[in-house]
């Protein structure tokens, strides 16, 4: 049997089998995902929704082959497979700001039955920068606010957000092998982080930035009024100069800007909690119990990230709620 009649039967498997249940049992949603670190992220986006006539199952798109990503799921479940009883969950990448430019891009947007993350990816999510500083409490278990993670990623958001205008209009218009993704990662890396001066690593992004722009600007002479009005749309979507680090490359993002921010940030405040410990007018054998205690109390900060749900109260994710709550209105 064909892939495609395959997973039409499976859609219409699950809408026979809800329809045969008995009219108090609950209505059994299935939602397809990329990976396995998906399916706790959108756990979270479905979870609330959930009552006493539905429920949702969050899988990945084979049980069978394991197969996994993306296309996996757009392959099997957009092109008429999905339905009331199953959709498709997944990162928006650069599909949302391609506005159908795509293929892939086009699909997303226009399907009933796709969902996504209207941030690049659920890393930046797990990024966002109102709810770092409570990773690090979980993390070293020191409330004291050292460093101002809004502000930064404020300042960086400024720094990168015409750079970001152009990486996007080059992927809109098919320019991308001539500024790709992978480019832009490499001038919107901070580098040389330190806690006490974290605006040199801003400046150092900026005029790498600025670079970049003037350089693009010499080889495209002709696009100012492109550029402009791409600006003003991408800002209409929703991405503002102060927030341009939600649509960046999410592993990026995570492991090569934040995580490393975090490490050091972390590293301060256990050092100061180790202080507190040494320097306390406990005795000998009390003060070793007390950091050995604290020692294997502390968490490990990628784990901790992996696990954070703060976003739940910034605009994109209330976004992705409000389109599943209008998709249940319908069912």
């Amino acid at each position: 049997m064909g892939k495609s009649l395959k997973d039409n039967l499976n859609s219409q498997y699950f809408q026979a089998a809800n329809a045969l249940k008995p009219k108090k049992a609950r209505r059994r949603i299935v939602a397809y995902v990329e990976s396995y670190d998906d399916i706790y992220f959108w756990r979270t986006v479905l979870g609330p929704f959930e009552d006493d006539t539905r429920y949702f199952e969050v899988m990945l798109p084979s049980k069978v082959n394991l197969t996994r990503g993306k296309k996996s799921v757009l392959m099997n479940f957009i092109e008429g497979q999905t339905g009331p009883d199953m959709i498709a969950c997944v990162d928006a990448d650069y599909d949302y700001l391609l506005q159908g430019v795509t293929a892939s891009s086009k699909k997303i947007l226009e399907s009933s039955y796709v969902f996504h993350t209207y941030v690049y990816a659920i890393e930046n999510y797990q990024c966002y920068a109102p709810s770092l500083h409570d990773v690090c409490v979980a993390v070293t278990l020191n409330d004291h606010r050292i460093f101002d993670f809004s502000e930064y990623f404020r300042q960086f958001s400024e720094a990168i957000f015409p750079l970001f205008v152009w990486s996007i209009w080059a992927y809109r218009s098919g320019n991308f092998s001539r500024f790709t993704i992978t480019d832009f990662n490499r001038i919107s890396d901070p580098g040389g982080f330190t806690v006490q001066n974290p605006e040199a690593s801003i400046q150092n992004v900026q005029r790498k930035a600025y670079n970049k722009v003037r350089e693009l600007q010499r080889r495209f002479p002709g696009n100012k009024e492109a550029y402009l009005k791409l600006k003003d749309e991408l800002i209409a979507l929703g991405i503002t100069p102060q927030t341009t680090y939600l649509y960046i490359q999410g592993h990026h993002l995570f492991d090569t800007i934040v995580a490393p921010i975090m490490n050091k940030v972390c590293s301060l405040l256990r050092q100061e909690r180790q202080n507190e410990i040494y320097h306390s007018k406990a005795h000998g054998t009390q003060k070793r119990n007390e950091m050995s205690c604290y020692e294997n109390s502390r968490q490990d900060i990628k784990r901790m990230l992996k696990k954070n749900t703060g976003y739940v109260l910034s605009a994109p994710f209330r976004r992705l709620q409000a389109d599943i709550a209008r998709y249940l209105e319908t069912i």
